[in-house]
């Protein structure tokens, strides 16, 4: 195999990035990557495999930029020389920050660059180190500076962590296996150890993706759940199921080494210093191992969970206070094992995992030395008991719980529903059902796992813009006009409706703030924003409507809550709307919905 080295490369990566935007289908743009990985050289390549990912550091790299929106959009505004209103005019044609440089700068930018790949990490480095932002815009201005209009458009894009061209992390380790005549499990797999796809790319050039190893502190994609809608349909996919309540917290990854204890959210996300009292906790484990879990805001009284809304009164807080902790304690509730015994233990079936988990918690148990007290669950969640509830004091003597998931089984459709009625009960969002044979997928949505909840119809959707609402919230900015993406390959983000009630006054007065700091363009009362805030909206109905570019409409939307642990691209489909809207047709033939 030839590879030729491009002194052009930054403008070659931006070309290719141009030919996948331009293709819906997923085959053509993976036969896109790996020509394009094909002409580079290996470290070229592997530096682009990152940022094609949508990254700008590798996964497992704690760096962070800190370049918003609004820096990106005074430094193009400056180099271009335009006003705020040509600026705006520019944004309002594409909706894409990017795409309305590659437009303002196409008159002033060099027609030609010498830059290289391998410089433009080296800056993204510089700038992710230097601390205040006029120095960081100085950078970022130079940056910008040389670049064609077209690399500008993908620096752009880079940087603000919204390549949006139908290009998912998947895809490149797709491209990477079929460029390097690898095995695309060998890829996926090295990636998930080590988080860092350009070091993977590596490794298959070289045919050494066996010497990958666990990154500790690296977090594993999770594995999710599909819903189902009744006890009978759950039934139909697998006989040996296992069967958890489903818990209304935050899924969150432990990492335990030596001590060393962190919390990754879904979003991959380090969470450790949301909730202090659980380190201690799990620091009672003595072997390198990974759960996966969630943390619930946690009744003492009762040894029950709380409701979300709880534990929400402790999410980004800088400072976790020792008081908030007792009014709020929190547990971390365990229902998998994903890494011990220096293995990762994801192929093994879930029955072996649960076998494995158990025993961990017994050999924790046995070590008083690293805990000072120890309980078990007094109040049982209905017939369930749990198992080696350890507690550790935390300073200020605040207590973090780990808690093995309590599980149970049903033998039929009757049985699962009478189950579902009791986790309901207890406070719980439902029922997760799970095959006892099913290995763990990381990052992936099967029918191994399913979730059955009692709920009205939702969605995960991104916010575009906001309003300032009206009243007594005048002041601030409480409408929200948000969205879903085109398809699974599309990242185009079409508006399907617009809320105003549903979130506290504290949590719009923080909202506030984020998009007055994250604001792409200034319309007076409206403002269009860096598409980053998930919302989980409930509905009574979907609609067709000329309104929104989607084509659709939802009928008296509402937030149910803030999806910090959601990142944009996990929103949901136009697919998911079209379905959720063919349903209501089945359902109401007539076409007359209920209000």
């Amino acid at each position: 195999m030839v590879y030729i080295h491009c002194s052009r490369c930054m403008r070659q990566l931006a070309e290719t990035c141009e030919r996948i935007a331009a293709t819906t289908k997923k085959n053509e743009k993976v036969r896109i990557v790996v020509e394009y990985f094909q002409s580079q050289a290996t470290v070229e390549a592997s530096i682009a495999a990152v940022f094609l990912s949508g990254r700008v550091f590798p996964a497992y790299e704690e760096l962070t930029l800190q370049v918003g929106g609004t820096m990106l959009w005074q430094v193009l505004r400056e180099i271009a020389r335009i006003s705020d209103e040509d600026m705006a005019a520019a944004y309002r044609r594409y909706g894409d920050l990017g795409s309305a440089a590659l437009d303002i700068l196409q008159p002033v930018a060099p027609k030609h660059s010498s830059l290289t790949l391998d410089h433009v990490e080296r800056e993204f480095h510089r700038i992710a180190e230097i601390r205040g932002a006029a120095s960081k815009a100085s950078f970022v201005r130079l940056l910008l500076s040389k670049a064609t209009a077209l690399e500008a458009k993908y620096l752009v894009k880079i940087i603000s962590g919204d390549l949006r061209i139908g290009l998912r992390e998947s895809l490149v380790e797709e491209a990477t296996a079929k460029a390097y005549e690898a095995p695309y499990a060998d890829v996926q797999r090295a990636n998930m150890l080590l988080g860092d796809i350009g070091e993977t790319l590596r490794l298959a050039a070289d045919h050494k993706l066996g010497e990958a190893r666990m990154r500790m502190f690296h977090p594993i994609g999770f594995m999710l759940a599909s819903p189902v809608q009744t006890a009978e349909e759950a039934f139909r996919y697998f006989d040996h199921a296992q069967l958890e309540d489903k818990y209304d917290g935050i899924r969150a990854q432990a990492h335990v080494s030596q001590g060393e204890v962190r919390l990754y959210s879904r979003t991959l996300d380090d969470v450790t210093e949301a909730f202090p009292e659980l380190p201690d906790a799990l620091a009672v484990f003595s072997d390198d191992v990974i759960f996966d879990g969630e943390v619930l805001a946690w009744s003492l009284d009762e040894q029950r969970a709380l409701p979300f809304s709880q534990l929400q009164k402790r999410l980004g807080r800088k400072k976790v206070t020792a008081g908030m902790m007792r009014e709020i304690p929190v547990a971390y509730v365990v229902f998998d094992v994903l890494y011990a015994g220096g293995e990762l233990t994801i192929d093994r079936p879930l029955r072996e995992r649960g076998a494995l988990l158990d025993q961990l918690f017994m050999k924790a148990a046995q070590f008083p030395a690293k805990r000072t007290e120890r309980t078990r669950s007094r109040v049982p969640q209905g017939t369930l008991a749990f198992e080696a509830d350890i507690i550790q004091q935390s300073s200020g003597s605040i207590p973090g719980r780990v808690i093995r998931a309590p599980l149970t089984s049903a033998d039929s459709a009757e049985h699962l529903a009478e189950i579902f009625e009791q986790a309901l009960e207890r406070g719980n969002e439902g029922l997760m059902i799970k095959d006892l044979n099913s290995s763990y997928a990381p990052g992936r949505r099967g029918k191994s796992w399913l979730k059955l909840k009692r709920e009205l119809a939702t969605l995960d959707v991104v916010v575009t813009a906001v309003e300032f609402g009206h009243g007594k919230r005048a002041a601030v900015l409480s409408d929200y006009t948000f969205a879903v993406r085109a398809s699974d390959t599309d990242d185009r983000l079409l508006n399907v409706g617009k809320a105003y009630s549903g979130l506290t006054d504290a949590e719009i007065s923080e909202m506030t703030k984020w998009f007055l700091e994250h604001s792409l363009e200034d319309q007076g009362f409206r403002r269009a924003v860096e598409p980053k805030i998930v919302l989980e909206v409930a509905f009574n109905a979907v609609m067709k409507s000329e309104r929104h570019e989607s084509g659709y409409a939802l009928r008296f939307p509402r937030i149910l809550r803030l999806r910090p642990d959601k990142t944009p691209d996990e929103v949901d489909t136009l697919d998911r709307v079209a379905e959720i809207y063919q349903r209501q047709l089945l359902s109401f033939p007539t076409g007359k919905l209920s209000s």
